[in-house]
Order: C-alpha cells, then sequence, then structure tokens
C-alpha cells in the first residue's frame, strides 16, 4: 500500500477529448473532465493515500510561438499554465467537499501559496490535497522534472505518470507497430536505452534519490490511477 505519492497530471487529461466547433467555446478546458479528474484524486485520498499533484500545462501553453521566441520566458509562460489548470482543479476538488491547497513554485500570495516542502507534507498529513503548480520554478526543466523533485523533497514512495499509451515501450508504439510493452525496468536501463516517456533529468534524479518508483500507465481511464494504487500490474514500473 502507498502512503504518500506524487501524480503527474497533464494538462491535457483536463481539456476536451476533440476541439469544440461551436463559436467561442472553451478549447482548454472541459468542465466535465476537469470534474472527472478531480474525483480521482479525491477517491485516491480517500484510499488513505496522501496526495501531491504536480500539474501540467499543455492545454493552454507548450513551446514557443516561434523558433525566435526567448525560451525563457516561454517556459515562464508555461509555468504560469500550470497555475491556472491547479486552480481549476482545486475548484473541483472543493465543490465535492474536500480541502485542497494550491502551492506555487513563485509568490503569488494572493492565489496560492509559495511552496516549501514542510508545508505540503503537513497539509497532507492532515488529508487535505496538495496541488503542486509552477513546475520547478526554472526554466528548461520539464514538469516530469518537477513531479521527480517534489517526490524527493516530499519522501514520496512513488510517482504516478499517466501517458497517451500504456507504458514504457521499447521503442514509440505511435510509429512503430511492433513496438513492445516494457513491464518492469531500472533507472539506468531507462537512460542507457533513451526512453523518453520521461525526461532523462527525472530518471536520474530519481534514481540519485532513491524514489522507490515510478509507476507510468495510460491516463485514458482516470480508474487506472486507482488500479495502480491497489496494486494493479498495469503498464510499467520504473525502480532503483
Amino acid at each position: 500500500m502507498f502512503r504518500r505519492i506524487i501524480l503527474k497530471l497533464s494538462g491535457e487529461t483536463l481539456a476536451p477529448e476533440t476541439m469544440p466547433a461551436e463559436k467561442g467555446a472553451v478549447s482548454t478546458f472541459d468542465a466535465a473532465r476537469v470534474d472527472r479528474a478531480a474525483d480521482a484524486i479525491v477517491r485516491l485520498s480517500d484510499m488513505g493515500i496522501q496526495v501531491g499533484v504536480v500539474m501540467g500545462g499543455g492545454n493552454i501553453w507548450r513551446g514557443r510561438f516561434t523558433d525566435e521566441m526567448d525560451p525563457v520566458l516561454a517556459d515562464q509562460m508555461g509555468m504560469l499554465a500550470t497555475i491556472i489548470n491547479a486552480l481549476a482543479v482545486q475548484d473541483a476538488i472543493l465543490r465535492m467537499g474536500r480541502r485542497a491547497t494550491v502551492f506555487t513554485a513563485q509568490e503569488m500570495n494572493r492565489f496560492a501559496e509559495l511552496y516549501r516542502a514542510d508545508r505540503a507534507i503537513a497539509c497532507m498529513e492532515r488529508g487535505e490535497i496538495v496541488l503542486l503548480s509552477g513546475g520547478s520554478g526554472n526554466p528548461f526543466f520539464t514538469t516530469d522534472t518537477a513531479a521527480a523533485l517534489r517526490a524527493a523533497e516530499l519522501h514520496a514512495d512513488a510517482v504516478f505518470k499517466g501517458t497517451t499509451v500504456a507504458g514504457v515501450y521499447d521503442s514509440d508504439p505511435r510509429k512503430n507497430p511492433d513496438a513492445k510493452l516494457l513491464p518492469d525496468l531500472t533507472y539506468q536501463e531507462a537512460l542507457d536505452r533513451g526512453l523518453r516517456v520521461m525526461d532523462p533529468a527525472a530518471f536520474q534524479l530519481c534514481m540519485e534519490q532513491k524514489i522507490p518508483q515510478i509507476r507510468v500507465f495510460a491516463m485514458d481511464d482516470l480508474e487506472n490511477v486507482l488500479r495502480v494504487a491497489k496494486g494493479e500490474p498495469i503498464g510499467t514500473v520504473v525502480h532503483p
């Protein structure tokens, strides 16, 4: 049984599955999908697991307008996108009658608390859900790496990483129909083979800090989060 996990939740989890056709419709969020994500997080907490959620921002901002755009400014825009997503999920969780606190890696005290590991741990130990936004606070690092960093700081038992495929493959299954799912890997094997389901920096940090495991699984069905937490052998386990 997991005691404390860091769930990496992509921004795309909150977005419409297809682009809405209605004039003026919002394409960054789908209210029902936001509620479903919040429900899965609440049910995970109801299992007695302390939950920290590292938010992605890809439904709002990804990459740069052009190659000439300053990459630091582009990454800062991405950090802001993750904060917007965290506030959206917090709203859904609060409407379900549960407590959730948004922490940011940047000072933004009118909207959220400035992240400190001890405060985040105190919230989780009180049974609150912790939403970790703003990435790591630094450019050039993805939210995958932020999830690994927060897992190390908050002494998590595991990082849960949801993807659009069933787990870690030996090659890209979207390009290679013969790609094979790898159910069990060490961090070093993932690095040596250049498997990019998470950034190399995230694997390296988890290896150095001896994070017990990363669970990689398909997030198209949010029930998979609960199945993995119950110990079902879904997806891939990456470990020291």
